[in-house]
């Protein structure tokens, strides 16, 4: 059982997971932008996992690069706050997952995603979700996650 007190980032580090050093942005744009009391990530890919659902990727592997991703969203989220308690509620996250046209299970790939959210937030990281299948990514990634966070202020 967690105990109230426990940071986002001791929960982390209880589950043997470490955020990486935030990724820079690949083109003129950059990492988040916040408005009022919301945070806004651009997507992250993966390095560790690229090619086509359902075609070079299983789906095992394709739930663990949604949770690489979300990782990586966190990173540039704690850059920016200087904490995770900042986060008051993962409004939502939008995944996109490199699938061959006959793959259909982009909600279980992204659960990767969702499901480190729930067990990091409880239920401050329960949110919104869509999951799309896309013809392609950027640098043949297999899956990109964006997400909204409100924050505190």
């Amino acid at each position: 059982m967690k105990h109230q007190t426990e940071t986002p980032e001791q929960r982390l580090q209880a589950m043997g997971l470490d955020l990486p050093e935030p990724r820079q942005p690949a083109g003129n744009y950059v990492g988040c932008v916040g408005s009022g009391n919301l945070l806004f990530l651009a997507g992250q890919g993966t390095n560790e996992y690229r090619g086509k659902l359902g075609q070079d990727v299983t789906i095992e592997e394709g739930y663990l690069a949604a949770r690489q991703c979300m990782l990586n969203l966190l990173a540039v989220a704690k850059h920016e706050l200087g904490e995770l308690t900042r986060v008051k509620r993962v409004v939502k996250i939008l995944g996109f997952v490199n699938s061959d046209p006959a793959f259909t299970d982009q909600p279980t790939v992204m659960n990767g995603a969702s499901d480190l959210l729930v067990e990091l937030f409880g239920e401050k990281g329960r949110h919104g979700r869509s999951a799309v299948g896309m013809a392609q990514l950027p640098l043949n990634n297999a899956v990109e996650v964006e997400m909204i966070l409100e924050i505190e202020n």
